[in-house]
């Protein structure tokens, strides 16, 4: 963290936008952003009040401090947040060293470094956000610190399996706030429980948790789309079953009440499905992801929809529930920050057939290029009555529409759409061919990007037990500071300082009846520039200053 002043200067010129949260002054409290927002603190005084802390806490300004203690805590901040950020990227320790230096007992700090990035997600500097502002604390680019007690918990004396949680929706229920089905994600569900199933049987035959010679066990709990029942089974995971770690997660506002839930019990979380963006930015240090988000879906989307095709009028049409709304935030600003605004937004209940009301609005706004971003089902009924209507604009969609049910639903108009995907299936790879046949093998059916990639989450999660033992704060140790990427079917899986993967993603183009897949180099899509220096730093707040 960097002020964008000196502090002289920052001192007389604050307001009530420069809020600043009493915590103690250590690098985990300087590094963390509580609710303040992506890259700015400007919201971080409504924060304290959603906190529910005492205005006592706040800190307006600084008008009640005497000039020594203001001098004071500011070099002990500055003097802390220069450590943090000139940590620069994580130096290479092996595991051995890890382990050695995460036994540190129940009141021991593990001396590590942390991962560094110098741009979060690897924005281009031309659809930054806030880019007419220089902030001056930038969030999600030092690695978040576990600092409590779990290091120092024994391993229990006698367990007959060493269990492993699984939450996703594998059974629809009734939800009360729709008055219907509560999701349509089982397929999802069911094909991410299918995959975590082959590897703990796979790890079995190969002698199940070497160190003890006990198999490892799945304990399968149903993700409702119910918050309040979704948190629930948590609980029943962590305490009932008490599982070592963790995997799930399709619906984002599902995943965000879970993962809060882990943050309390101090439990590692491992995510294969849930593409929110701002899953990981919720700042626990306990969440992990395995597989590419909708933000990086969306760049390669616009820049491929506007940097290389040149289209001037996208227009949106999505479903109406979280997905859709969270999904295309990243679509809809860096058009508008690359000065093609998205002409209209047009939202559809889940599960709707009928897309007139949507299609009559958007055809007074004569786009050139359509997105659509909803499950595979939705997104070959909208291509449908498009096409039914005449119109020839290109149809880009998210990673959903490459299913079976997309294609059988479109037919011949599935010719020609583009997706964005987080990996490259086409992708020669022995360890994706073996997956691939024991998949069939197992279960009579293909695997998709769920199953591929909770495959790899669960991998991960064996890996990590198997290398940390039994103490659920070092498994999360050894997954947060493993030095190399992780080698999955999807491909290597590099964590970000955010714990989130930091891995190439791809465009999927329907072509002469299969999806093919590209990546940029291979389609010659052109990036904006992405500058790896923290904006605090930089001379300039964006490049878009400079744009007319």
């Amino acid at each position: 963290m960097m002020l964008a002043k000196p502090f002289t200067q920052q001192v007389q010129t604050m307001n009530t936008s420069d809020c600043f949260q009493l915590v103690p002054l250590t690098p985990t409290a300087l590094n963390r952003p509580g609710q303040a927002g992506r890259h700015s603190c400007a919201s971080a005084w409504a924060a304290q009040a959603s906190l529910g802390r005492p205005k006592a806490q706040w800190v307006r300004g600084w008008s009640g401090w005497t000039p020594a203690l203001a001098i004071l805590t500011a070099g002990l901040w500055l003097g802390v947040a220069a450590v943090s950020l000139a940590a620069g990227p994580m130096a290479a320790l092996d595991i051995e060293t890890i382990l050695k230096r995460i036994d540190v007992g129940y009141y021991g700090k593990p001396n590590l470094p942390l991962k560094t990035n110098f741009n979060y997600a690897r924005s281009p500097a031309d659809v930054e956000p806030f880019g007419a502002v220089k902030p001056y604390k930038e969030h999600f680019l030092v690695q978040m610190e576990y600092n409590g007690a779990g290091r120092g918990v024994p391993e229990p004396e006698h367990v007959d399996t060493v269990k492993i949680g699984f939450l996703g929706p594998i059974m629809p229920t009734v939800s009360v706030a729709t008055g219907g089905k509560s999701h349509n994600e089982e397929a999802l569900g069911i094909a991410m429980l299918r995959a975590c199933r082959l590897a703990i049987e796979e790890a079995n035959a190969k002698g199940g948790y070497l160190k003890r010679k006990i198999p490892f066990e799945l304990c399968v709990r149903n993700d409702n789309a119910l918050w309040g029942a979704s948190g629930n089974e948590v609980i029943h995971l962590a305490y009932k079953d008490n599982v070592w770690a963790i995997i799930g997660g399709v619906d984002g506002a599902n995943t965000h009440i879970a993962i809060r839930v882990a943050l309390k019990i101090e439990i590692p979380w491992m995510t294969p499905g849930d593409l929110d963006p701002t899953y990981i930015e919720t700042n626990i240090p306990w969440v992990f992801r395995c597989i590419g988000d909708d933000r990086q879906l969306n760049y390669i989307l616009v820049d491929y929809a506007i940097r290389k095709m040149g289209y001037k009028r996208p227009a949106i049409i999505r479903s109406s529930n979280r997905y859709g709304r969270f999904g295309v935030r990243e679509i809809r600003d860096s058009c508008r920050r690359l000065n093609r605004p998205v002409v209209i937004e047009m939202a559809y209940k889940v599960g709707a057939r009928n897309f007139d009301m949507q299609l009559d609005r958007i055809a007074e706004y004569q786009p050139d290029v359509i997105f659509h971003w909803g499950n595979g089902d939705d997104a070959a009924y909208v291509l449908n009555a498009i096409r039914a209507r005449g119109w020839k604009q290109p149809f880009l969609c998210c990673d959903r529409a490459i299913c079976d049910e997309f294609v059988k639903i479109a037919g011949p108009n599935a010719e020609g759409v583009v997706c964005g995907y987080p990996w490259n299936p086409d992708r020669k790879d022995p360890k994706l061919d073996a997956f691939r046949e024991a998949f069939r093998k197992r279960w009579g059916a293909e695997p998709d990007t769920y199953a591929a990639h909770a495959y790899d989450g669960i991998n991960m999660l064996i890996w990590a037990i198997q290398t940390a033992g039994l103490n659920r704060a070092k498994i999360r140790d050894v997954l947060a500071y493993r030095p190399d990427p992780f080698p999955g079917v999807t491909g290597d899986i590099p964590l970000s300082a955010a714990l989130d993967d930091a891995g190439e993603v791809f465009l999927a183009i329907r072509q002469n009846g299969r999806w093919v897949y590209h990546s940029r180099e291979d389609l010659g899509i052109p990036r904006g520039p992405v500058i790896e220096k923290p904006r605090v730093e930089r001379e300039q707040a964006s490049l878009r200053l400079n744009q007319p």
